[in-house]
């Protein structure tokens, strides 16, 4: 678990005084089966629960299905060809062997791939001609909300079992495999163990000793301190209790505090440790040593940590660990804000109408952002600790000015809040555009005259009526569990989005936490063998190097800026075509024996094997394509630059995601069009044209700029006929969007109204890394029948390339 997190330390230790425990505590029976049954119960559950306590929530499910495989796997029920199918899907580097796709209209052919594998395991012989006989079946199943409960089509009802029909689920809906992942193991461990145990402060206070400390793993927005006074004052020892944040010079004060507690029974508390880590091996010796004395009785040693490496794994061992977590959704979130309202706070202000209104406004606006992550990137390009203290200033800033002002100084507080308060945290231009979006919506002037003024779309959501603190409380506890999309501005495809990668995160997970060396792979193979087929493959696809000097000589009496971008991405890919090469090349001889194994050889070997791209191969340009996908994507970046090389013509349609560097391309186009304009480059910006004619008919690249194509719509749809932006169909997460003008033109007026400016991100993760950001360009659409803040909350961007 250690590699999940690196707070996930457990020791033998501590196992093995929790296995003698569940000997004690479990039901007893004359019979020794029975007796072996009843130990094996309570003990599986036990560690769980243990466990558990010291897990982050996302993390609790994933921690039970792999106890859950676990078990199956050494009782001889759980066939590891289709578990290992379950956790990787199909692979297909080559594609023209494999049998068409027969419904291309709906099923996408990373889908597809998956089922032509599926079909190669001993039970699913026949699914892929099923899709033949049966299309509109397969479909009805394939757009179904539940599809994990509906009815398979033909025999394949009655032929599977659960962890079959995961697999039928996993290969075409990702995003329903963690409603299957918490079925199969209510159905083979039992219910418990999807439903974690809550924190009780009061019997981890009892399974803890003198010698153990008490460690919160801390997440951003929740401080224990409070729930941890409130334990003491509970246990009698408020007079007693120690409190001390860890930073710069708190050393010697934290080794007197803890000397003295051992001695005089005090609880010790200190907060943050990952501020003093160049203390951390002196408090490891000090806690090594309270293994070895006698402490008084009610001694106790309280840590707090955020998640850290250089944390010492022997106290996260010795300890017992308990995570702390926010409450999620906006019902919870808002509930716990007005819980830290007081009386005399909500009533101080002089406009009680418009501060009543108002302070509900920035409850939801505050619990908006908070919950808005959920969405991963459709969410927020980077995701950002707002904080209860960012509520605390603004609520007491939105009091002040109201008192202040007769008129309500709507700019003030608008950019107080959001630009200053809120905005201090966001980094990226694009989601303070978002921030900046909601608060317009929720501080209005409507907000205050419109009865039951809507903050969303959906009816449920509205500022209630003037009333009490209690009221407010009352109104918030009405509001729905779950959070539909639309309460942030969203499309129900959204859900579905973060859903996939949820699953994906799961599956690499889950992997991860493989054994790395298995005695019989799949059909019996050994990993070595699976890894050499597989590179060989990969070989076999990887595309030849260009004639770098060749196309030198060839260009080298036009010097013109294109010809100069052709040039460097000519270099860029056959220096990666020579890393792929000399790699693939090493590790099949590290395998049969003939040069060491280094480090990077066995990441590469470990990669291929999960079907994963080796970081080394990612330096030329990042992306997020599974091993085959990417594959058959570099032989068509190549290809696009071979044939540019060898006809000395760029093409008539520019693919502007085969370049590793698409902004040096598009600069290169703005200073062919200031030589050709005689004009100065720092004048030119783009107008965008989307075309409504098909690709064939674009025979000549156009007088002025180029035709992009390749391009894809994310959280939005495209009406082809109007040329503008439409809501997406269920279930189509990306749509390709036509071919697009980029044109040069010289002092642009701003966006005319009704355009949406739209960000052109290099791969899904929109934030990129700190040495390559992903955004490339804005670039105009027209936003529809809908204004363009309606596209901001989507979270609506194109992309460059897709993670499949």
């Amino acid at each position: 678990m250690g590699r999940i997190d690196p707070m996930y330390q457990f020791s033998l230790d501590s196992y093995i005084d929790l296995f003698n425990l569940s000997i004690q505590k479990s039901h007893r029976s004359a019979k020794l089966e029975e007796r072996i049954r009843y130990l094996n119960e309570y003990h599986t559950y036990a560690v769980y629960r243990y466990t558990c306590r010291g897990l982050f929530e996302r993390h609790k499910l994933l921690f039970s299905f792999q106890m859950c495989a676990k078990i199956l796997e050494m009782s001889g029920n759980l066939k590891m060809d289709e578990y290992n199918f379950f956790l990787r899907g199909g692979v297909v580097l080559d594609r023209e062997g494999q049998m068409d796709n027969p419904c291309t209209s709906w099923l996408a052919d990373v889908y597809w791939d998956n089922i032509t594998e599926l079909d190669k395991l001993t039970n699913f012989h026949g699914i892929m001609n099923s899709f033949e006989q049966y299309p509109r079946d397969w479909n009805l199943w394939y757009t179904n909300s539940k599809p994990e409960k509906a009815m398979l089509p033909g025999e394949w009802e009655n032929s599977c079992n659960q962890m079959q029909r995961m697999l039928i689920v996993r290969s075409l809906r990702p995003d329903r495999v963690a409603f299957c992942v918490t079925a199969f193991i209510v159905s083979n461990l039992g219910s418990q163990f999807i439903e974690p145990p809550v924190l009780n402060m009061k019997s981890v206070l009892d399974d803890s000793t003198t010698k153990t400390p008490l460690i919160f793993v801390l997440s951003p927005g929740v401080d224990p301190t409070s729930s941890l006074l409130q334990l003491a004052e509970q246990s009698g020892m408020a007079q007693r209790f120690h409190a001390l944040s860890l930073g710069q010079g708190q050393a010697p004060i934290a080794t007197r505090m803890i000397k003295d507690g051992v001695h005089q029974g005090n609880w010790v508390f200190l907060a943050n440790c990952h501020l003093s880590l160049s203390w951390m091996p002196q408090l490891d010796k000090l806690v090594e040593q309270l293994q070895v004395e006698e402490p008084h009785q009610s001694f106790r040693l309280w840590l707090s940590s955020s998640p850290h490496p250089e944390f010492p794994i022997s106290i996260l061992q010795a300890g017992i660990k308990m995570t702390t977590e926010p409450p999620s959704g906006l019902k919870a979130n808002m509930k716990r804000l007005f819980h830290l309202i007081t009386e005399p706070q909500f009533t101080r202000c002089t406009k009680p109408s418009k501060y009543k209104k108002l302070l509900f406004a920035l409850c939801f606006f505050h619990s908006i952002l908070l919950e808005r992550k959920k969405f991963l990137q459709l969410g927020w390009n980077i995701i950002y600790g707002f904080n209860d203290s960012d509520f605390e200033v603004s609520e007491n800033l939105l009091s002040l000015y109201l008192d202040e002002y007769e008129e309500t100084p709507w700019d003030a507080l608008k950019y107080l809040i959001a630009g200053v308060n809120y905005g201090g945290h966001v980094t990226d231009d694009w989601d303070r555009r978002l921030l900046t979006t909601y608060i317009n919506d929720y501080f209005c002037e409507q907000a205050l005259t419109t009865p039951f003024y809507r903050l969303s779309v959906l009816d449920m959501y509205y500022i209630p009526k003037d009333g009490n603190l209690g009221s407010y409380k009352e109104y918030i506890s009405l509001l729905p569990g779950m959070d539909p999309p639309e309460a942030f501005g969203q499309h129900p495809n959204a859900d579905v989005a973060s859903q996939i990668t949820e699953a994906r995160t799961l599956f690499e997970t889950l992997l991860s936490l493989q054994p790395q060396t298995m005695p019989q792979g799949v059909a019996g193979q050994s990993r070595e063998d699976k890894v050499l087929e597989l590179s060989a493959d990969v070989r076999s696809k990887i595309p030849e190097e260009i004639d770098y000097e060749g196309t030198r000589k060839m260009l080298s009496t036009d010097p013109s800026p294109l010809n100069v971008v052709l040039l460097q991405e000519i270099q860029r890919y056959n220096s990666l075509l020579q890393i792929i090469n000399s790699s693939l090349v090493e590790l099949a001889k590290g395998i049969q024996g003939l040069v060491v194994m280094s480090t990077d050889l066995e990441e590469i070997f470990n990669c291929i094997f999960d079907a994963r791209v080796p970081p080394m191969w990612e330096r030329a340009y990042p992306s997020q394509k599974p091993l085959a996908a990417w594959t058959r994507d570099l032989g068509q970046r190549v290809e696009q630059f071979a044939r540019w090389a060898k006809t000395a013509h760029p093409p008539v349609l520019f693919w502007l995601s085969g370049f590793t560097f698409p902004t040096g391309f598009l600069t290169a186009v703005l200073q062919a069009a200031a030589r050709m304009n005689n004009i100065s480059v720092d004048t030119l910006s783009w107008e965008f044209i989307v075309s409504t004619v098909d690709d064939n008919n674009l025979v000549y690249p156009p007088k002025e700029g180029v035709w992009v194509r390749g391009l894809f719509l994310e959280g939005a749809g495209w009406d082809k006929k109007n040329s503008c932006l439409v809501e997406a169909e269920p279930m189509q997460l990306v749509c390709p969007i036509p071919t697009i003008h980029f044109k040069p033109v010289e002092n642009k007026k701003k966006s005319a109204k009704g355009m949406y400016s739209c960000p052109c991100y290099y791969y899904p993760n929109r934030a990129g890394t700190s040495g390559r950001p992903s955004f490339v360009i804005g670039i105009d659409l027209r936003s529809g029948a809908t204004p363009s803040d309606h596209w901001i909350k989507r979270g609506t961007a194109l992309l460059m390339s897709l993670d499949t």
